[in-house]
């Protein structure tokens, strides 16, 4: 499946070079910002006016390219954020059968996240700036839960405790950290510019699915691929003693697979948000 799901971007993407953290969420509002209606974009918008009434000085939120980085901004006043901290992933077991609730008690995950705050987008009798709180959480949570490690895990944090090398990089990283940043950094600028208007044919490809089948879809590529590549070995075999490597060989065959993910994710967050915005 994943296969038919790559040829079809490479079809669909047809020319050919900074996280899931910063640069990667911009670029996915960005994406996501082209391919919003008129009217959702205009309303969308407006609830930016409301920002000051957050109370979140230190950091910023003037359009979608901040709510994008935005929750991951306010959590680090952890005094009154630091309860949105699970929300930002589902630690589902790639050594089980996939069972989405298993990694999200009391609907502290992010898919269940994702579904609530487009209610929340969505409801016109809130205030705005409980509707501006939904968006922004909404925008990033729709980019974290289609990064391969906020959605498959084996025990170890989605990677985070798995220490990692990516290609002649030198110094400290783990899995988790080289699938956020520079596999993600290289897919969006490994390629034609991600940043344009996509067909509906396109739409239709990529955009479409609950948030059920976008954590399924995201774990599937943790397990046969983030973890089997880094170790050279099944997903579920015995554990490294070294630390996990992703060579310069091995980068160009994941590159279209990240990429992938964040087409999805840019275009499933701009359905959600021409639905919610409506």
């Amino acid at each position: 499946m994943i296969k038919f799901w790559i040829a079809t971007l490479l079809v669909l993407l047809p020319a050919p070079g900074l996280a899931w953290g910063g640069y990667a969420h911009r670029t996915i509002a960005d994406i996501a910002e082209v391919n919003l209606d008129p009217l959702a974009k205009a309303r969308m918008n407006k609830l930016f006016q409301s920002a000051s009434l957050l109370g979140t000085p230190k950091c910023d939120l003037k359009n979608i390219q901040d709510a994008s980085v935005w929750p991951d901004c306010v959590r680090r006043d952890r005094l009154r954020w630091r309860y949105t901290g699970p929300w930002h992933y589902q630690n589902v077991d790639i050594c089980k059968p996939f069972d989405m609730k298993s990694a999200c008690a009391n609907d502290n995950c992010v898919s269940a996240q994702i579904d609530r705050n487009a209610a929340l987008l969505a409801d016109k009798s809130l205030p705005a700036h409980v509707r501006l709180e939904a968006l922004t959480f909404l925008v990033h949570f729709v980019g974290d839960m289609h990064m391969p490690l906020h959605s498959g895990d084996r025990s170890d944090r989605g990677g985070n405790d798995v220490s990692a090398a990516y290609g002649i990089i030198k110094g400290r990283m783990n899995l988790h950290w080289l699938w956020d940043g520079p596999l993600a950094e290289r897919a969006i600028t490994d390629g034609p510019n991600m940043v344009r208007r996509y067909s509906e044919s396109e739409k239709e490809a990529l955009a479409s699915g609950t948030t059920e089948l976008w954590a399924m879809q995201a774990w599937e590529i943790s397990r046969d691929y983030s973890y089997k590549t880094a170790e050279d070995a099944p997903s579920c075999g015995p554990r490294m003693d070294e630390r996990a490597m992703i060579d310069n060989d091995e980068i160009p065959a994941l590159v279209p697979i990240a990429r992938l993910q964040i087409a999805r994710s840019s275009l499933r967050l701009a359905r959600l948000l021409n639905e919610a915005l409506q």
